[in-house]
């Protein structure tokens, strides 16, 4: 399967009820030979439009939180776990999930990435570990299979809680640090 089949699949795909509801299934934004993903939980409502994930408000915090670590926007693999939007941006269900799982595992096996950032509580309980707590864990660096994934905050978090900017640009700042010996070993 290639990306343009897997994208089809996202786009007629009717595995929930989000399938009936959605403008536009949403299903990546940047590199496909990314070393470095970013997974969210759910596209909200400029992304439904849009079909890009990623572009309202907490996608271009996410953009300056990039730029503030030096790592380049077009670099990156942005998507979410849910390829349809939730009503009313709430949290994804459950079955919710588990009806994108397979999309999301086979963005992973073409992208290839070595690290996996998850924005957000949602996609580090699903990712990382259930019992994962943002508050406590972000920033914490986990070797799970193939790869390095870590947790931040969710962009959307940080536009409702500023206080927890500071976190995210440490946090940032060690993805950077990660990435750019990523980078050094693959020359």
């Amino acid at each position: 399967m290639d990306f343009e089949e897997l994208k089809g699949m996202c786009a007629s795909c009717r595995k929930c009820p989000l399938g009936q509801s959605k403008k536009n299934s949403v299903f990546e934004r940047g590199s496909r030979s990314a070393k470095l993903m970013f997974v969210g939980e759910a596209p909200g409502g400029q992304e439904d439009e849009t079909g890009i994930p990623f572009v309202g408000a907490a996608g271009q915090l996410l953009d300056k939180y990039l730029q503030a670590a030096g790592i380049d926007r077009e670099e990156v693999y942005i998507c979410n776990i849910l390829k349809c939007r939730p009503p009313q941006n709430r949290d994804p269900l459950p079955e919710e999930q588990d009806a994108c799982m397979d999309y999301l595992r086979a963005q992973v096996r073409l992208v290839k990435p070595k690290i996996i950032v998850c924005l957000g509580r949602i996609s580090a309980m699903r990712l990382i570990d259930p019992a994962f707590r943002i508050t406590r864990d972000h920033g914490v660096f986990h070797k799970k299979g193939h790869f390095l994934i870590t947790a931040v905050y969710h962009p959307s978090a940080l536009l409702r809680d500023p206080s927890k900017k500071e976190d995210m640009l440490r946090d940032m700042l060690k993805i950077a640090e990660e990435y750019r010996k990523i980078k050094e070993q693959a020359t």
